[in-house]
């Protein structure tokens, strides 16, 4: 919810709005029938002049209901997503395994999208249309007291029956339409990542035919949420008529006796009309709150509670100045695990030392723990026993500090869907056009840039438009700029030309300037003179 002292004029102008509403229907079912009597202009004159107003009215503070509650419920939803990707961060990579990457970006998008509804689509009208039905009953009351009862009684009926059947028979859908819009966005993700081997394997067709399944599941939630909330609205219309009808039969005696006057009597038939006619908003409430409600159950669901075994747990806060390398990397002992799986560690009893300008080739079979060993030298995951840098125990040290140092190139590199230069601008956003170009040619891709056509080119969604090994290179140049005294390299090769890996591992070791560290796991060995010595992982 947004601050109350943003949100409180949408609920006052929300009220003045609806109030409004029945209070023209009201004055005009008066005037009209007082006109048709034929008096003095003068006993009409207020009534005319309230027709005007509550017009008006009517129309401003709806206006002003709009832009003061989206205002305030916008704010309020960039707070809420601004603090769950802080929320996310402290767990990312490593403590999101269990969540698909669909899961994530449907909760980031879509389900805090849902939020906004819990001010605008409940809170409010839930308060501005109980209010005015509670007036409308009060205005009748003083025209007809048997009237004003029975309208009191419809409404009472209707939210009863409306909320009831509403939660019957859409509370499933529901629950249902945020997990199956995440599998249909699980489903296009996997199609369109991964399109040109579906393609190569003659599969196309069976993942189109995925994704198309996971689309009609997703229509048939929506079509039976909308179905439930249309007969409940079809329910408050009906029980709006019978509370109509019920008037005439309540107050026509009263007409008959002559204790209650034509105008009168035109009020305690029509107003129920208006009230029911903002009513409608309570039905309608409760499906956006089941929607909320479900929304953030699937939020927290999609945020793994801290601290998680096996990450760092981030009490420190960062400095923004990363350990000085020293006299290099020490592990002692060192081991780890991977989150959800703290019966198998992945790594146990590792000894290791990296001086500056130090090569290191780490390899070892499928499984050893080489990609884990590169996870906690950048404090992705936990190490247990003794980690240091220049001397200082990296316990002590926030994780972000420790990335100032170490610095990775995964195996597959996350480029993003811009161009050239702004992928490597993420690296250091104060590098020149040149010190861009510079960093490419160290990398071997100087002549492939000018043939693109220079910094502007694209690299695709996830660099689709990028080789393997051009991918591995611009992380590399990446890495360059932002300058880490030791970069971790986890197969560069993977991916690549078995028939280029040489040439690719000579490119990305030359590059890197003399007194850089440097890990490279690699199942592929570097051609000779590369590396200083070599460390297995086993057992």
């Amino acid at each position: 919810m947004p601050p109350l002292r943003r949100f409180w004029p949408a609920i006052a102008s929300g009220f003045v709005s609806e109030a409004s509403a029945v209070a023209l229907l009201a004055v005009s079912a008066w005037l009209i029938v007082r006109a048709s009597e034929q008096p003095l202009l003068l006993y009409l004159s207020a009534a005319v002049v309230g027709v005007r107003l509550f017009a008006l009215t009517r129309a401003v503070f709806r206006y002003l209901e709009r832009l003061t509650g989206h205002d305030a419920a916008l704010r309020r939803l960039a707070a809420s997503r601004s603090a769950l990707v802080r929320r996310l961060i402290p767990v990312a990579p490593d403590g999101l395994s269990r969540t698909g990457r669909g899961s994530v970006l449907a909760a980031l998008v879509d389900d805090v999208d849902e939020l906004q509804n819990l001010p605008l689509r409940v809170v409010q009208p839930l308060l501005s249309s109980m209010l005015v039905a509670l007036g409308g009953v009060v205005l009748v009351a003083f025209v007809s007291g048997p009237a004003a009862l029975t309208m009191l009684g419809c409404l009472v009926a209707a939210a009863v029956v409306a909320v009831t059947l509403g939660w019957a028979a859409g509370a499933r859908a529901d629950r249902s339409v945020a997990p199956l819009r995440a599998t249909l966005s699980d489903a296009l993700l996997d199609h369109l990542g991964s399109l040109d081997v579906l393609i190569a394997y003659g599969v196309e067709a069976s993942s189109r035919a995925r994704v198309a399944a996971a689309d009609a599941r997703l229509r048939a939630a929506v079509v039976r949420r909308a179905g439930a909330q249309a007969a409940s609205s079809a329910l408050v219309g009906l029980l709006a008529g019978l509370a109509s009808l019920a008037a005439v039969l309540v107050a026509a005696p009263a007409v008959a006796a002559g204790s209650l006057a034509a105008p009168g009597f035109a009020v305690a038939v029509l107003v129920p009309m208006a009230v029911f006619e903002v009513f409608a908003a309570v039905p309608m409430a409760a499906s956006a709150w089941r929607q909320v409600r479900a929304a953030a159950g699937r939020i927290a669901g999609a945020v793994p509670a801290l601290p998680v075994d096996g990450l760092v747990d981030e009490t420190v806060p960062p400095t923004g100045v990363g350990p000085a390398l020293g006299q290099g990397v020490r592990l002692r002992g060192v081991g780890a695990r991977w989150p959800y799986a703290a019966d198998s560690p992945a790594l146990s009893g590792i000894d290791l030392d990296v001086g500056p300008g130090e090569r290191v080739l780490v390899v070892g079979s499928s499984g050893a723990g080489k990609t884990t060993l590169a996870h906690v030298l950048v404090r992705f995951l936990d190490a247990r026993g003794e980690y240091s840098i220049g001397g200082r125990p990296v316990s002590g040290l926030a994780g972000d500090d420790v990335r100032l140092t170490v610095g990775l190139c995964e195996q597959h590199p996350m480029l993003f869907d811009e161009d050239i230069r702004q992928n490597l601008l993420f690296a250091r956003d104060t590098a020149t056009d040149a010190d861009l170009e510079a960093a490419l040619e160290r990398v071997g891709l100087g002549p492939w840039l000018r043939e693109r056509g220079g910094l502007d080119a694209r690299v695709g969604e996830r660099g689709a438009l990028v080789s393997g090994g051009q991918a591995q290179r611009i992380a590399l140049a990446r890495a360059l700029l932002r300058g880490f005294p030791v970069l971790v390299l986890d197969e560069p090769t993977a991916g690549v030309d078995p028939a280029a890996s040489d040439l690719l591992l000579a490119d990305l070791l030359g590059a890197v300037g003399p007194d850089q560290a440097v890990v490279l796991i690699s199942h592929v060995a570097p051609p000779a003179g590369f590396v200083d010595r070599v460390v297995r992982l086993g057992a």
